[in-house]
């Protein structure tokens, strides 16, 4: 890492700590012993971060103008408590519209066990007040609707999409047999002030692994991992428009339980999708990254180092700027990495490691408009760091 990155790493990581002592204000935000470490971030039309994180029970919302060295004082999303999940695999999720719309979405847990709820709220006025949180999944049970994926087009158009144990409760409340959960979506085609009626998209899915959604030309894109057969768990695409499916992931991974290790999924400025996931299949095992391109998609290209168990990779990605960031272990504490390309992935620069964490560790989330590039990474420890990217291109 370059002497300009480590310096304002540095700045940054002294300007954003964790609730008990931010800087902006030290009663900004309820103090918390544990607090939750999955955190939402994204950057809107003016290079802003926003970051969405869990404390006490509350949602709460701040923003950036500076990359990420000074945040604003938290809003709270909602005045009433709730468990809001925010750890692993489970994240808030947070999209700002062009017109300022700041739309939420997240996964609420009920008190049975493995059950929860899809929740939503929204800003109209930059952040500084949200509707009351509203309930996205329609069935009235009290079952499983979690792992919740949130995409706009910018323009009033947002889809939410989840994993939802509907239809496999239903069917086993009969006594047959239901292999893994479904995926369920919702649209709104006026920046969330009303949503349709849910939707199934597929069953027979993977239950415990995270969704990703993007949003292309021709609308909304889903991936998550599928059950093929009795026990493949590999990952599939659809357009949530026609309903178009089709395998996205080839590894032939055999096994009789939930992997808990989704994938990321992203669209560049010419349309081209960017995949990131983990498998242990016969195929190939490991970390991979590919890009398809209409009908055609490059091979599988292995990324971390997986005797440091490289895992849980995001992609982002904005006109030709492409952005891939994971989780490593070096045997003494979490190691956040990351690579980019500024071809539309055709190259890509070596892997950075950009920062560690002795203790409990988020997994890294990158954030790029095309211009910028950043990574957001909270630890238990060091706290809530967001560290930049020198975009020079690939050696």
């Amino acid at each position: 890492m370059g002497q300009l990155a480590t310096a304002l790493l540095l700045a940054v990581t002294l300007a954003y700590k964790p609730a008990a002592a931010m800087e902006h204000r030290p009663d900004a935000m309820p103090r918390e012993a544990s607090p939750t470490l999955a955190v939402g971030a994204t950057l809107d039309g003016n290079g802003r971060v926003w970051l969405a994180r869990v404390e006490n029970q509350r949602l709460w919302v701040s923003s950036s103008s500076d990359g990420g060295l000074h945040f604003s004082r938290p809003v709270a999303v909602s005045s009433a408590p709730e468990d809001i999940a925010a750890n692993a695999e489970n994240r808030p999720k947070i999209a700002v519209a062009q017109d300022g719309t700041v739309l939420l979405s997240w996964s609420q847990s009920l008190p049975k066990r493995f059950t929860g709820n899809i929740r939503f709220a929204r800003s109209t006025d930059g952040g500084k007040r949200f509707s009351a949180p509203v309930t996205l999944n329609d069935d009235g049970r009290v079952g499983s609707h979690s792992f919740d994926s949130l995409a706009i087009d910018g323009a009033g158009r947002v889809a939410v999409m989840w994993l939802d144990g509907r239809d496999r409760d239903a069917v086993r409340e009969k006594g047959a047999p239901f292999a893994g959960s479904s995926v369920y979506f919702t649209q709104s085609a006026d920046n969330g002030a009303r949503f349709s009626a849910n939707r199934r998209l597929t069953e027979h899915t993977c239950e415990c692994c995270r969704t990703a959604l993007t949003w292309t030309a021709q609308g909304p894109v889903a991936l998550w991992r599928n059950l093929y057969g009795s026990n493949t768990r590999d990952f599939a695409l659809a357009n949530l428009d026609s309903g178009k499916q089709r395998r996205a992931t080839d590894d032939e991974w055999q096994i009789d339980a939930c992997p808990h290790h989704g994938g990321g999924l992203a669209v560049d400025g010419r349309g081209a999708l960017h995949l990131v996931w983990f498998t242990q299949g016969r195929t190939r095992q490991g970390l991979f990254y590919k890009r398809i391109v209409g009908d055609s998609e490059s091979l599988p290209m292995a990324i971390g180092n997986a005797a440091a168990q490289a895992g849980h990779a995001t992609v982002a990605a904005a006109g030709e700027t492409v952005l891939i960031a994971w989780r490593e272990f070096d045997g003494r504490g979490y190691v956040a990495q990351a690579m980019h390309s500024t071809d539309g992935g055709a190259s890509w620069s070596p892997p950075q490691r950009l920062a560690e964490s002795s203790g409990a560790a988020d997994y890294p989330l990158p954030l790029t408009d095309g211009e910028r590039a950043l990574v957001v990474w909270n630890s238990a420890t060091e706290g809530l760091r967001v560290v930049p990217l020198d975009l020079g291109k690939p050696k």
